[in-house]
């Protein structure tokens, strides 16, 4: 179609060229106008597909967050030595002093091994929540969660296959042998804290009902595990 466009309003500069008509030039411009104006058009309508997707996601992440993952994320902030982040913490915090939170996520240190590896087995556990998650992200295009996803999965594989085959070892034990899996780790288990966190951001900011219902059922949780 843009094509045909362009090649209509080419046809008229040409026409101009061999007769010197100006009436030619405005019916030249006609065609990039309407070319122009379908483009605007369907940029308007993707933009709002593409929100009207990440608003759909919002509440697919608000009910894997708040049931699946919900173990994983309490063991994940449960077993950080730092920064120290509690549910009531964040519960109570504003807006600024969770982008405050988030930006200290960005380097975590956890309070042994034997704690990441209570994380690390939290993830295995989820492994269909990834694979629902990576289907998800197909459907609605986005690329960026897919990866993600595909780099979890990859873990999680690498996980199994090495407790299937040491099953009464620790599998963190192992990953501290290897520079490239420790970092693995580090990067699964501190991105599961950042995304979080992101995620919680934008329910304050966008849907602070829906954040303190979240945070409210994750307080509760963490009371009743006595975390």
């Amino acid at each position: 179609m843009y094509l045909a466009f362009l090649a209509v309003s080419g046809l008229f500069l040409v026409i101009e060229h061999l007769t010197h008509l100006e009436f030619m030039f405005h019916l030249a411009a006609i065609p990039l106008e309407i070319l122009l104006a379908v483009f605007l058009v369907q940029r308007y309508l993707e933009s709002r597909e593409k929100k009207e997707k990440r608003r759909k996601m919002m509440f697919i992440k608000s009910h894997f967050f708040r049931s699946q993952m919900r173990h994983l994320f309490l063991a994940n902030f449960g077993a950080l030595k730092s920064p120290s982040l509690t549910m009531s913490k964040i519960k109570n915090s504003s807006l600024g002093e969770l982008r405050k939170m988030r930006h200290d996520a960005n380097t975590v240190e956890y309070q042994s091994s034997e704690e990441m590896e209570l994380v690390i087995m939290e993830y295995v556990k989820a492994e269909y929540v990834w694979r629902d998650f990576m289907d998800r992200a197909i459907t609605y295009d986005f690329e960026d969660t897919f990866h993600d996803m595909i780099y979890i999965l990859n873990f999680v594989q690498d996980v199994k296959l090495f407790k299937d085959r040491n099953p009464d070892r620790l599998f963190i034990h192992e990953a501290e042998k290897n520079e490239h899996m420790m970092i693995k780790v580090r990067k699964v288990l501190g991105d599961g804290i950042q995304v979080f966190l992101d995620y919680l951001i934008e329910l304050k900011e966008k849907q602070p009902d829906l954040f303190d219902q979240v945070i409210s059922d994750y307080e509760l949780s963490t009371h009743v595990r006595g975390l």
